[in-house]
């Protein structure tokens, strides 16, 4: 952690909440509103302003028993209202068009709704209907003693430039890769498992329609691409670039020409090109934090685990480590039972490692007709013929696409 800054102290006792959550992302605001609707006194931190979080672009693919799990929890009115269900994919490869319908499959769906508008509906939720206490805009946030009885948390206001103190029963460690709380770990007491999957992605939103009424996949040796509706209007595309590649190589015409390369097929309908409202490269990879628990910190989300966006598995991860410990702080503090806490970081994990496997499964096959080895070509096309060629491939292929096989 950093020295401290020559900041004023703020003066009395230090204010006592019975959880602080770090962080306002989809994890901490679940964690949050479960706290509120029991009764649990709850303090969310956040780095950044409110109206930041509820634009910020991020996933938008959410796996139906998260959903479910929201509405168990008052948390879902907005997002099945207006979400989009989606029930099939389609993957192109050798130039053709194969539709997998993973619903017949699994009698599950995809819901679609960006990340930003479920931020928005869970601020709302607990800032302005379960009325929980939430500062944004903190800055310098500090964690100690997280393994004692007695962890506190302070952080500078943004308003006064005074260092405030929060005593705590317990920490939910929610802020991200880059957080205060990761690294408050004690040195030598975590490991960090990172995978590298040494390929980019371009990512994109355009201000296009979609071009086509589900989720495509186009596996290319020129590389992968991907098309995504996010809104009636705008659409996600992904293309594989070489890691560290500069967004600014990426021309509008260059763009356009490699998606309409990288997805073509026979009877494909032409592209519905518009303007790019952003481009930026994510460099794949993915890592796991043991275990997640710390004494009463307890990490969750991207603090202790990232995904990368391969299988679109990154904000489902967060909202089933929030469920559990949600629910976990909940029966600790009402009712004296820890079996919730103790089990938390080893069922987190089950599913995480679950995921982390399919997302690196499902990177070869993206990835693996572009690679430029033969033997690794060949293989990613069997593994997608498989799909529809064997039933039970394709059965298996469903239930880790949608997570069916777990329960939020």
């Amino acid at each position: 952690m950093t020295a401290p800054s020559p900041l004023h102290l703020n003066s009395g006792s230090p204010q006592r909440f019975s959880v602080v959550v770090v962080g306002a992302g989809p994890a901490g605001l679940t964690v949050g509103n479960i706290l509120r609707a029991a009764g649990v006194d709850c303090l969310v931190l956040e780095t950044e302003t409110r109206e930041f979080i509820e634009q910020r672009p991020r996933a938008g693919v959410i796996e139906e028993w998260a959903v479910r799990g929201l509405e168990r929890r008052g948390l879902a009115r907005n997002l099945v209202q207006r979400a989009q269900t989606h029930t099939e994919c389609e993957f192109r490869f050798a130039g053709e068009r194969y539709r997998f319908e993973y619903t017949e499959l699994t009698g599950r769906h995809h819901f679609i709704y960006p990340q930003q508008f479920l931020v928005t509906d869970l601020v709302r939720e607990y800032a302005d209907v379960r009325g929980g206490e939430i500062r944004f805009g903190v800055r310098d946030v500090r964690l100690n003693g997280p393994e004692s009885g007695r962890p506190s948390v302070s952080y500078v206001c943004p308003e006064s430039g005074e260092r405030r103190v929060v005593a705590a029963d317990f920490v939910a460690g929610c802020d991200g890769a880059r957080g205060v709380t990761r690294a408050s770990l004690p040195p030598g007491r975590a490991r960090l498992a990172r995978h590298d999957y040494g390929v980019g992605w371009l990512a994109l939103l355009a201000e296009a329609p979609p071009s086509s009424d589900c989720v495509v996949f186009g596996m290319h040796p020129c590389g992968f691409a991907g098309h995504m509706a996010r809104s009636p209007e705008v659409t996600r595309f992904y293309l594989q670039c070489p890691p560290g590649d500069d967004p600014e190589n990426w021309s509008h015409d260059r763009v356009w020409a490699e998606l309409r390369e990288r997805l073509g097929a026979a009877g494909a309908p032409p592209l519905k090109e518009g303007r790019l409202i952003e481009r930026r490269v994510l460099d794949m990879h993915g890592y796991v934090v043991e275990p997640m628990a710390f004494g009463r910190l307890f990490l969750a989300g991207d603090a202790a685990h990232l995904t990368a966006p391969i299988a679109a598995k990154g904000l489902n991860l967060a909202l089933h480590d929030a469920f559990l410990l949600g629910d976990g702080l909940v029966a600790s503090l009402t009712k004296g039972e820890d079996s919730g806490l103790s089990r938390y970081s080893a069922a987190c994990l089950a599913r995480v490692w679950d995921y982390q496997e399919f997302s690196q499964w499902l990177a070869e096959m993206y990835h693996g007709t572009a690679s430029g080895d033969p033997y690794r070509a060949g293989a990613a096309l069997a593994r997608l013929r498989r799909l529809f060629d064997s039933p039970v491939a394709a059965a298996w292929f469903a239930e880790q696409y949608l997570g069916v096989r777990t329960t939020g």
